[in-house]
């Protein structure tokens, strides 16, 4: 058996993982989004900087990151606001629960780091235009 890969093989892996873990990703920040003015009071108060504001940048992350991960476009850099959002749902809202409630946010923030440290692959706006 062999453990070898093609470079084909591995930039459809990297697609598919893009647009799973991506959209996947967009439709919690798209809930979140459209229930801004109900959740913007009530949402978790991270390091001081207010309900709204920690709201807005879980958006942010969620809904737009996901996108440009979706698309390929800046893919490490949309990547890194998603981990640090993940690393903050399993470290801070489920208590490093990876196991039991944690354990989405655990494997978003696996798939994440993988894309962090692997990029884009060569379908994506990234790998088209040579990044």
């Amino acid at each position: 058996m062999s453990t070898n890969y093609s470079a084909g093989a591995f930039n459809v892996a990297m697609l598919l993982m893009r647009l799973v873990f991506g959209i996947l990703m967009m439709t919690n920040g798209y809930d979140k989004l459209i229930g801004f003015s109900s959740m913007k009071n009530e949402f978790m108060n991270f390091m001081g900087l207010g309900s709204t504001t920690s709201l807005i940048l879980v958006i942010f992350a969620e809904f737009f990151c996901a996108l440009f991960l979706v698309l390929g476009l800046f893919t490490r850099m949309s990547a890194i606001p998603l981990v640090i959002c993940m690393g903050v749902a399993l470290f801070k809202a489920h208590n490093m629960d990876i196991l039991g409630d944690g354990s989405n946010a655990t494997l978003y923030l696996g798939a994440y780091l993988t894309i962090l440290m692997l990029g884009p692959g060569k379908f994506s706006v990234d790998g088209m235009s040579g990044n």
